[in-house]
């Protein structure tokens, strides 16, 4: 009970009332999902490919916030929907024509793996989000968004979803391109800025305030948890 009262206090301070109405609203539950994007061992984690950026998830905390997130969300009766990266064990369905594509090849070629190999640790969740029963896992084997050629938007839309919560990395390449297709296929899209990130950090930033906030209503997991604790 304290920390709800902690949260909405929090959440009081940072919003005008204006914002605060407008956003409760968009995060109403019952037509709210949490997405998670790519929080896997393998990506944020012990054995990911990119180290600045488990650096950067570990230096703001995002795990933690973001698994929070999902905890509440789950005890609102709020959907939570993994969206999750794999590559099969042998390559087949994965592409290499940009660069960080040609990465996971060549460390296949010179090590017989990737870090999120199906059936992998790697491709696990992180120990913060679970998953829980009812939490949907979708799985991709290819491209760089979720909703591309994924059951995703049907998800979505079976449930009565209208607006997505959108948490993970990475800010510069994932999260953009999830944004933009949950946008272009009609959905309202809440970005929670300390449940993303991306490297470098002001490169980040200054997709979050230039692009992102054009796109997305942002504000942090602390407003959205103020917001269904009202």
């Amino acid at each position: 009970m304290w920390c709800g009262i902690v949260v909405a206090e929090v959440f009081m301070a940072r919003l005008d009332d204006k914002q605060a109405t407008r956003l409760a609203g968009l995060v109403a539950p019952g037509s709210v999902a949490v997405l998670t994007m790519e929080l896997q061992n393998g990506v944020v984690g012990e054995g990911a490919l990119m180290k600045a950026l488990v650096d950067e998830v570990d230096r703001t905390g995002l795990r933690r916030t973001v698994g929070e997130l999902c905890r509440v969300a789950r005890s609102k009766n709020v959907p939570v929907v993994h969206c999750t990266a794999e590559n099969r064990p042998d390559g087949i369905g994965a592409t290499d024509n940009c660069k960080i594509f040609a990465m996971n090849a060549r460390l296949r070629r010179e090590t017989g793996s990737t870090p999120i190999d199906q059936g992998t640790p790697g491709a696990r969740l992180v120990s913060e989000l679970g998953p829980e029963p009812s939490d949907v896992v979708v799985s991709r084997i290819h491209g760089m968004t979720p909703f591309t050629s994924t059951s995703l938007d049907q998800i979505l839309r079976n449930i009565g979803v209208r607006t997505v919560i959108v948490t993970g990395v990475s800010v510069n390449l994932g999260v953009l391109g999830t944004v933009i297709s949950a946008i272009d296929l009609g959905y309202n899209v809440v970005l929670v800025r300390d449940g993303v990130c991306g490297v470098p950090t002001d490169y980040a930033d200054a997709v979050i305030d230039n692009t992102l906030s054009l796109l997305a209503t942002v504000c942090e997991a602390a407003d959205v948890i103020g917001a269904w604790a009202t």
